[in-house]
């Protein structure tokens, strides 16, 4: 038992005999208890921050000279660009001939989500041309340089978030993109 104690009566030698007062004792056990019982109490009803997270599934790299992977119409392909300081640029089809020429653009709802909006509808007309089944697109492929800040790789990725394209991958950029980005200014 805890118990609180504030003098020792006076221990003098010598002098009058007095009655020895006592000093109150106070039991702090139950105080303590309390304590514990309300730490308990809100450690168990607080809820932790979770974790903000994004499912991003990424495809297994296969070596495979007989399996060349998915072949993807060059009409439907949509390559973002991401260079240096909060700059991007967007072109669709192949980097050797692409069906449209490279684009500036920036963050936001009046850049890059304006535009993607744009090219879903144009990525779904041609699958729809094409033959294709019901939610074919547009497939987007990120590609961030070196300079590129983290911070623009996951605005990028939220903007895949918002538009829903039918597809996005986060790729590598080839020197020929670099360069591309290099005579723009963007790196």
């Amino acid at each position: 038992m805890a118990e609180l104690n504030t003098g020792d009566g006076g221990g003098k030698k010598g002098g009058k005999v007095r009655a020895k007062k006592s000093n109150p004792g106070v039991d702090l056990t139950a105080m303590v208890d309390l304590a514990f019982l309300l730490i308990t109490f809100f450690m168990l009803t607080t809820t932790l921050s979770k974790p903000q997270s994004m499912p991003l599934a990424m495809p297994d790299k296969t070596d495979d000279p007989v399996d060349p992977g998915t072949k993807i119409p060059e009409e439907r392909l949509l390559t973002v660009l991401i260079g240096d300081k909060n700059q991007i640029m967007w072109y669709r089809g192949k980097f050797e001939t692409p069906v449209e020429a490279p684009t500036k653009a920036v963050f936001g709802k009046d850049g890059i989500r304006k535009d993607l909006l744009k090219e879903i509808e144009i990525g779904k007309a041609i699958a729809k041309r094409d033959g294709g089944k019901e939610g074919d697109g547009l497939i987007v492929n990120i590609k961030a340089s070196d300079k590129a800040s983290y911070k623009n790789l996951v605005d990028m990725l939220d903007e895949m978030a918002i538009t829903h394209p039918q597809l996005y991958a986060i790729g590598d950029i080839t020197p020929g993109e670099l360069d591309l980005l290099t005579k723009s200014g963007l790196y």
